[in-house]
């Protein structure tokens, strides 16, 4: 087992790139906080499961920052590596030197490393993971022939949407059960415009609106809509109309267009706009 060596000051200063300078504003929708903070004390493993723009990324920033830990998130892809994720040899002048990957990084200083979307990822690069998310805490490192011990304060952290992936893309049930699971959903119609007050900056009446046609868009997944809309995208059609947009042309550049390419669709969508504001 490879013991961890005490961090120099340059190891310290590239850990702390990764500390969330301000607050990020979060509402909380059900003890999903006080869940995540017993996990990071218990050093369990949590996986967070929802659909695309419903908050998964902002609360975990919302929580790193809480808890006063670094945050180190990877977008998950297709040509995602193990040594992308565990780090490699590269060429440094006329010497080969190791470089650590961002869940190496992590393992060693005690950050909350976030697998976004990691059903994206290949499964012989998400198997390496496995010894993380038990007991053992360890990461291998086959090339340096060592087993890397995690420290305390280490917290990894997966997510993906369980209503858009295929069959091909599903996650393991070696790997599911492995994690602590919070299941997040659009937020009830209170806490939805709260959050759009606050992020886009619109008042609390234009932000009743935005909500109003988020929920009757979502009603169209019953109806060949493949995607329900976000509150992201609920949030930059507040801030198009907050920059003085026309609500029309707002939600049109915000919203339909990018949810959806079908004609007929983006005529229903944008009749409940004209019908909203």
């Amino acid at each position: 087992m490879s013991r961890q060596e005490p961090q120099t000051k340059g190891q310290e200063l590239e850990i702390d790139r990764y500390r969330v300078q301000q607050e990020p504003f979060y509402a909380e929708v059900g003890g999903e906080v006080g869940l995540f903070t017993i996990a990071a004390q218990t050093c369990m493993p949590v996986m967070l499961k929802g659909p695309t723009g419903c908050g998964k990324t902002r609360f975990v920033q919302h929580m790193a920052y809480r808890l006063k830990r670094p945050l180190i998130t990877v977008a998950c892809h297709e040509d995602l590596t193990a040594s992308d994720l565990v780090g490699r040899y590269l060429l440094k002048g006329d010497e080969t030197v190791w470089v650590d990957g961002p869940l190496m990084l992590g393992v060693k200083h005690g950050a909350i490393v976030y697998l976004d979307e990691i059903v994206e990822a290949r499964k012989d690069t998400t198997v390496i993971i496995h010894p993380l998310s038990d007991d053992r805490r360890i990461l291998p490192l086959e090339k340096k022939g060592q087993m890397v011990q995690a420290v305390d304060d280490f917290l990894l952290v997966i997510s993906y949407n369980p209503g858009y992936q295929s069959v091909l893309k599903d996650l393991k049930q070696s790997t599911k059960q492995r994690f602590m699971a919070l299941e997040f959903a659009y937020p009830p119609r209170e806490i939805e415009a709260r959050v759009i007050e606050k992020e886009a900056g619109v008042t609390a009446e234009q932000a009743q609106r935005l909500v109003t046609l988020g929920e009757k868009v979502r009603n169209l997944r019953n109806h060949g809509l493949e995607e329900g809309v976000s509150t992201r995208l609920l949030i930059y059609a507040g801030q198009l109309i907050r920059q003085g947009v026309a609500p029309a042309r707002a939600c049109e550049a915000a919203v339909t267009k990018p949810i959806t390419d079908d004609p007929d669709m983006q005529r229903s969508i944008a009749e409940l706009v004209k019908a909203i504001f």
